[in-house]
């Protein structure tokens, strides 16, 4: 159990009134209502696992939360990161997360960095805090919050989110306990997981992990029922399963003595999602395209990777569709080698990051090509905006 002091905590008749339906139950009761106001908890990220889990912390009455974003709002979060509405969209994440923390809870103390989480100031900005919780969306940021938390000896509880697959866990909650090493001893190779930029995520999927991160955070703070150490909760929202896989300290797990470069550790150049692999492969700018595009030369041939659905989104004129997971399968090999002959062959999907791949499978087969940086997404930005973002 957390060693929280609470002979010097007092709930006023307000609190008293707010948490009542935790007083009457026997295993929160007064003193463990006091926990909570005396628990403080930082939480990395505010998307789509840090809205509910911010919300519902300072619903149950955690005293002190901290939060580091260092992103703004954008329209395109509002689908699941309900922490945050449309008033809000170019505003800092943290200030909206401050807000909607006060409408719920006013007696929350709310700590703000607005900046990326590093090595340089990981230990700093969590060495005050009781628990860690990890919403972010990055194997760089999930390894550093990792061994940041081993080496101060607070608890991190994960959640990770894809699609419609959700996981969640405790790491490190007392020493010895299984940590994040131990579940990805080795980052996998750069852009082999998509982010949710580029792969999806159904909306209310970040809601359930996150509501069960908030879980597993009052169980430690009031030191009740069972936690997930030890134990891989995975959710898969369309078969509405769960299942568990038990986690144990790897024989060989690696000693963190200190906090290292996590980018170059999970082979990651670049911070901008989509971007992790483009540099293994020749590429041209959006405006090096519309200058190809514009002079009028008939040997081009621009290919989109992305899946249909983003089509009918938007579109590059004049760019064949050959979805990533048809040339990854080779089912679409022999349409791209009849279409491209003679041509020189350009792609594109929505950042830059799925055409690379399809790049470095189709050269497999002595088809080479050169990806388009940035993908429909910078097109969009900087050459025609009324091609609509998403």
């Amino acid at each position: 159990m957390l060693p929280l002091n609470t002979s010097e905590i007092s709930l006023c008749p307000d609190e008293i009134a707010r948490f009542s339906r935790h007083l009457i139950l026997p295993e929160v009761g007064m003193e463990g209502q006091k926990r909570l106001k005396a628990a403080s908890v930082l939480c990395v990220g505010t998307g789509g696992l840090g809205s509910p889990l911010l919300l519902y912390l300072a619903a149950a009455g955690v005293g002190r939360l901290g939060i580091v974003d260092f992103d703004v709002v954008d329209h395109s979060n509002l689908q699941r990161q309900v922490i945050h509405g449309t008033s809000w969209v170019g505003k800092p994440k943290i200030e909206s997360a401050k807000h909607r923390i006060h409408e719920i809870n006013p007696h929350c103390q709310v700590d703000l960095y607005e900046t990326a989480l590093t090595s340089e100031n990981a230990l700093e900005i969590m060495k005050p805090y009781d628990i860690i919780c990890d919403g972010t969306d990055n194997f760089p940021t999930r390894y550093l919050v990792n061994d940041a938390c081993v080496l101060l000896g607070k608890p991190n509880v994960y959640g990770s989110i894809f699609r419609f697959e959700g996981q969640a866990t405790v790491f490190n909650l007392e020493p010895g306990c299984p940590n994040y090493r131990d579940l990805f001893p080795e980052p996998p190779p750069p852009g082999m997981v998509p982010s949710c930029a580029e792969g999806g995520v159904v909306g209310v999927l970040p809601g359930i992990i996150g509501v069960i991160q908030a879980t597993e955070t009052v169980k430690i703070i009031t030191g009740i029922g069972t936690t997930l150490s030890g134990r891989l909760l995975l959710f898969d929202a369309l078969a509405m399963k769960f299942r568990e896989l038990k986690l144990r300290p790897a024989k060989e797990r690696p000693v963190i003595e200190k906090l290292i470069d996590y980018q170059m550790f999970c082979g990651v150049g670049g911070s901008a999602p989509g971007q992790e692999e483009s540099g293994s492969v020749a590429s041209i700018s959006v405006a090096d395209l519309k200058a190809l595009l514009d002079s009028g030369a008939e040997d081009i041939l621009l290919l989109d990777v992305r899946n249909p659905p983003e089509a009918q989104i938007a579109v590059i004129a004049g760019a064949v569709l050959v979805p990533l997971d048809s040339i990854e399968d080779g089912t679409a090999i022999g349409r791209v080698q009849e279409i491209s002959r003679g041509k020189r062959l350009y792609v594109h999907c929505k950042l830059g990051g799925r055409s690379a791949k399809a790049l470095i499978a189709l050269a497999r087969h002595g088809i080479e090509g050169t990806n388009i940086s940035g993908g429909i997404d910078a097109w969009s930005q900087e050459i025609d905006p009324s091609v609509q973002r998403y």
